[in-house]
């Protein structure tokens, strides 16, 4: 690992859109007296990053607009000819694009810089240009101005110079301390003091001003006790600051608070640590993706913490664990092999000193089927691997009508796993089969195909299913059942609640995954359910619909209840859920069964539910000892972020017409709004710092089903274009 030590901050503002000219004017002669090589397929790989990235300052003819100078021609030549092309690298790094700096590979710096060269008449080599390269950019550029034997000459007023004056800046200087390693680099500029490390047990009982898990608790509640906020002042609530986001799409972050300091997931893994007074960047962590993965492809929900570490899981399937006080990287663990397709869309879940995280990305039929995995927190030493899909031989094996286990796909584990310490067990929702149609899986509906569409139920020590409940066997539709698990005590029985894409509130003892209850939170005529028993049977017309008989559909794949999580008001015995409204008319297609191959394989066309009267969004509150529904409160707009409540007897939500809006948690009145600047997206938190409580909410764009029909459907609701409005929004009442 290198550490580089930073020097002091850029002074002045000189910097251009996207590449500003810097003129060396002493450079050492071995590397003027030979010229840099490049190969011609490193150029042309470069003019396609620089149609991407460069072109929309410096023009596609690389002659430059306005202060982006240019690229190729004589003024380019002149002014940067003989210059050493690793500076130009090292320059491209640091500063390109702004905003953004260092985003691209080292690789595709280097492509940019020969194309570059390329444009400017330099001819391609068979040496690759890279950051060890010798050599000038090109050879016989024009001096700037001749230096004499006195060396350089700074202009004063009134008498021209032969060179710059040495204490100006027109290069953005490394700040802070850099800290890199093969898959990332860390940039720390103010190491946090004075971290009190987060041990097991504060995470089983967290202190009120923290928000330690992505659901403030272990137990998944999506609640805070604190009350300073509160029915009687939320009106009061004012922007205490904001902090813009990575650019992105599919950006649904939950971050956690410790102590004052905020550490925010951003897409493409980029892991930021914030003052969480006021939104001060104290370091960041950025991930690099290897050639052929893009850290754009997965959304990066949820972190954790434990002791001083802060784990994350990547979207190239690893897991790391960074040091909370600098992000260095402590420890960095390899789970599946590159290029197997396997991604994580969230993060672990702590368990008694282990990280217990899902995989998912597993559409592709291969032999290695997705999988929840425990890994020591203190090592990155994975622990056990519990497969999610039923092996041949094993339990639940032959639940696959004879399929090998090559051609056995889904299993996916999209959402962060909930845990009880005193019973020992993890659990996690497991997503649907894939294809998605037990018709486009070769397979009839008799064919349950575990373990998918269930809750799973696992030892923490050793990985073994201790209970599971299969909430629709055999699913077809793409409604799955892989979402949070919620851990409550109701009426003395330790329960599971949980909510797929039917809509259908399951509760269950999470001893054993004995049935205790259910509700049909929005209209659904795709099951028909047995309330005493819990269980599902499909609709006669969908049981038997073969390849490419469509089959009307209520709810559609946005949900009913999809990936935004409930929030559990322990005071109101409630459970307060972020609904959706909408159908579909669904056909599946034919997909070829064999090893590398799969796909989804459905086909949806989205219309709005009868009887909601085009309100897409639904929040309602149900009793969980009842299984009543208390209130509810419908709207055009579909909400997009997880439920939270809090002790001030509110509800938190945010929605895709860009409104965050605070409820009364006792009858859903609305008692407070505020418009962002793009979709409200992500897991709102709460927490306090100097006895002052803060109101947390992500904005972001983007995001499946849910995204799709809010374009669909409700085409009358404009949000600003692009994704460059991610951003996290903090409140605080005035005055405080």
């Amino acid at each position: 690992m290198e550490t580089r030590q930073g020097v002091a901050p850029v002074r002045g503002g000189l910097r251009s859109m996207l590449f500003m000219v810097v003129a060396t004017v002493a450079l050492p002669s071995v590397l003027l007296a030979q010229q840099a090589s490049f190969t011609a397929t490193q150029a042309e790989s470069g003019a396609t990053v620089y149609e991407s990235v460069c072109a929309v300052c410096h023009l596609a003819n690389m002659q430059g607009s306005g202060d982006a100078p240019q690229l190729a021609g004589t003024d380019f030549r002149n002014f940067r000819g003989n210059e050493s092309a690793v500076e130009l690298l090292r320059y491209l790094r640091t500063t390109m694009p702004p905003g953004q700096e260092g985003t691209l590979t080292d690789d595709e710096y280097a492509a940019v810089a020969a194309y570059i060269m390329r444009e400017n008449g330099v001819v391609a080599g068979t040496a690759p240009l890279d950051f060890a390269s010798a050599g000038a950019l090109v050879l016989g550029g024009a001096s700037v101005a001749a230096v004499g034997p006195g060396g350089i000459v700074p202009p004063v007023p009134g008498t021209p110079g032969t060179g710059p004056s040495p204490e100006g800046v027109n290069s953005l200087p490394d700040y802070g301390a850099l800290s890199e390693t093969p898959t990332g680099a860390t940039r720390t500029y103010v190491p946090i003091e004075d971290f009190v490390s987060v041990s097991d047990a504060e995470l089983r009982d967290p202190a009120p001003g923290d928000w330690l898990s992505p659901r403030g608790n272990l137990g998944a509640w999506g609640y805070s006790p604190l009350d300073q906020i509160n029915t009687e002042n939320v009106d009061r609530l004012e922007l205490a600051w904001v902090w813009g986001m990575e650019d992105g799409t599919r950006s649904q972050p939950a971050p956690l608070v410790r102590d004052g300091v905020m550490f925010l997931p951003n897409w493409g893994n980029t892991i930021q640590a914030l003052d969480a007074r006021d939104g001060t960047l104290l370091w960041e962590y950025r991930r690099s993706f290897p050639e052929g993965i893009s850290g754009g492809r997965g959304r990066a929900r949820t972190i954790a913490i434990w002791e001083d570490l802060i784990v994350v899981s990547t979207n190239d399937a690893y897991m790391l664990a960074l040091d909370a006080v600098t992000g260095e990287v402590r420890w960095e663990t390899q789970v599946a092999e590159p290029g197997l397709g396997f991604e994580n869309s969230s993060g672990p879940v702590i368990a008694n000193g282990k990280a217990v995280n899902g995989i998912n990305g597993c559409t592709r039929l291969i032999p290695e089927s997705c999988f929840i995995t425990a890994h020591d927190l203190r090592t990155g030493r994975e622990l056990w691997r519990r497969y999610t899909i039923a092996r041949p031989g094993e339990p639940g094996g032959d639940t696959w009508g004879g399929l090998p286990l090559e051609l056995r796909g889904g299993g996916d584990v999209w959402n962060t796993g909930a845990y009880d310490p005193e019973l020992g067990l993890v659990y996690f929702g497991v997503a649907q089969a894939k294809p998605w149609a037990s018709a486009s899986r070769g397979l009839t509906m008799a064919d349950s195909a575990l373990y998918t569409s269930s809750t799973l139920a696992l030892d923490e020590d050793t990985g073994e299913i201790v209970w599971y409940r299969q909430h629709v066997p055999a699913e077809s539709l793409d409604l799955d059942e892989g979402m949070e698990q919620i851990l409550v005590d109701i009426e003395g029985i330790p329960a599971l609640v949980t909510s797929g894409k039917h809509g259908v509130l399951w509760k269950l003892d999470r001893r054993n995954g004995r049935f205790l209850g259910l509700r049909e939170m929005v209209y659904q005529n795709v099951l028909d359910l047995d309330s005493e028993i819990g269980a599902v049977r499909y609709r006669p017309d969908i049981r038997d619909a073969q390849i490419a008989q469509w089959v009307s559909v209520c709810p559609s794949t946005a949900g009913g209840k999809n990936w935004h999580a409930m929030g559990y008001h322990p005071g109101r015995g409630v459970i307060v859920a972020p609904l959706s409204q909408s159908c579909m008319d669904y056909a599946a297609r034919e997909v070829e069964m064999v090893e590398g191959g799969g796909s989804s394989g459905g086909t949806r066309v989205w219309m709005e539910m009868p009887g909601t009267d085009g309100n897409l969004g639904k929040l309602g509150a149900y009793d969980l000892r009842t299984m009543e529904e208390v209130w509810s409160v419908e709207q055009r707009a579909p909400f997009l972020t997880s439920a939270l409540t809090t002790g001030g007897g509110l509800v938190f939500m945010g929605d895709y017409d860009r409104w965050v809006r605070a409820y009364d948690v006792t009858n859903g009145e609305m008692l407070w709004e505020s418009r962002l600047a793009t979709a409200v997206q992500g897991y709102p938190m709460t927490y306090e710092v100097d006895g002052v409580q803060y109101l947390a909410v992500p904005t972001g764009v983007i995001g499946g089903s849910p995204w799709n029909v809010s374009r669909f459907l409700a085409p009358e609701i404009r949000i600003p274009p692009g994704n460059r409005h991610n951003a996290m929004y903090v409140f605080r009442l005035n005055g405080s």
